[in-house]
């Protein structure tokens, strides 16, 4: 009789210690699930990321290596494709950096031709940098630039006229066409003064519960702390609103109390998000995350095509307004760390548990 299998032989990682590596070298899988590392390819003489996009070696000629320090030590040299120790995309940063503080000095938007020669590259180089490094381009970077301008401008109280003008709008008619701050100049300046927001309060699986909603849809949902804190967190977002109870809201605040209750239930309400415009593509894209497979920053920066503006979407992301209905819980660290959560890192793990049961 053959001899019986031994765990040895079951577990390919007793043959092959690297195995999970290299299973994510072969994935070019840039955040894997078994920790940062590099690896190097002994018949070209180099090291890289393990998402490196150069085609993988034979197994036989890869090696493993836990930092650059030690890559460097056994001989090898950084990859000029995947850049594994960051100098070229510091250079970049740096370059970028500059341009961004030619935006923000100048009373107008410089021209894309001036914006790249001060930063060294072509036009069309510059755009993709841009991009890579801010996660926008520069125009969405001027937008957002002209509206934090103007949201300044207005909360100092400028009369709208002069705050749309010294923002670098052309005429009032653009900012209410597509209102860059996702709500005319006229309400950003009154802080929701006129608006009406109802609120409901109740109780919930995970304490406290609070839904503000005005005519549009639901503009802010908080649970998990005192009622009055909730209240407070919802007057500053709009400080001069008419903040009322109101119980047409019992049947919105009953559906996200059972979301709570049960993760795994779907929730899908009328939404009024306001933001900027980034803000909202990335709240958009949290949205699209499915139930029971969390993102991480990293990948979900990845998917809107902005692979180097992790640290944005994260701001982004921690801006959310409405917990659960934008599933902002479904984002992770990139090994899987369950980092900051606005309601408790505790209640993003029962978020995410009870999801994963679906």
């Amino acid at each position: 009789m053959p001899d019986a299998l031994t765990p040895e032989a079951l577990d390919p990682h007793a043959l092959d210690p690297d195995a999970a590596r290299w299973a994510a070298v072969l994935a070019r899988d840039p955040a894997p699930a078994c920790g940062a590392f590099l690896y190097a390819v002994t018949t070209q003489g180099v090291f890289c990321r393990p998402g490196c996009p150069a085609r993988p070696p034979l197994r036989r000629n890869a090696r493993f290596f836990a930092d650059a320090p030690a890559a460097r030590a056994a001989g090898f040299r950084p990859c000029l494709r995947c850049d594994p120790e960051g100098a070229r995309a510091a250079l970049h940063r740096a370059a970028i950096a500059a341009a961004v503080a030619m935006m923000e000095q100048a009373e107008a938007i410089p021209s894309l031709d001036a914006l790249a020669r001060r930063a060294g590259y072509g036009r069309h180089h510059f755009l993709r940098l841009f991009r890579e490094v801010t996660g926008v381009t520069p125009r969405s970077y001027a937008e957002g630039l002209r509206a934090r301008r103007l949201m300044a401008a207005l909360a100092a109280g400028e009369r709208v006229a002069d705050a749309v003008a010294g923002a670098g709008f052309g005429s009032e008619s653009r900012v209410y066409e597509r209102p860059p701050l996702g709500m005319t100049p006229g309400a950003a300046r009154r802080g929701g003064a006129g608006e009406r927001i109802g609120i409901a309060h109740a109780d919930s699986a995970m304490g406290p519960l609070l839904v503000g909603a005005t005519a549009q849809g639901v503009c802010f949902i908080g649970f998990g702390e005192a009622p009055e804190a909730l209240e407070g967190d919802l007057r500053r977002r709009f400080p001069r609103a008419e903040v009322v109870a109101d119980p047409a809201l019992a049947g919105i605040v009953a559906q996200v109390a059972a979301k709570l209750r049960e993760p795994a239930l779907a929730l899908d309400l009328p939404l009024d998000l306001r933001g900027t415009a980034f803000q909202r593509r990335v709240w958009e894209a949290l949205r699209a995350i499915p139930p029971g497979r969390p993102a991480t920053y990293s990948g979900l920066a990845a998917a809107m095509g902005m692979p180097r503006a992790t640290r944005a979407v994260a701001r982004a992301c921690a801006q959310n307004p409405v917990a659960l209905a934008v599933p902002c819980h479904r984002v992770v660290g990139a090994d899987g760390a369950l980092t900051g959560y606005r309601w408790g890192v505790p209640a993003k793990r029962a978020l995410l548990e009870g999801e994963g049961r679906e």
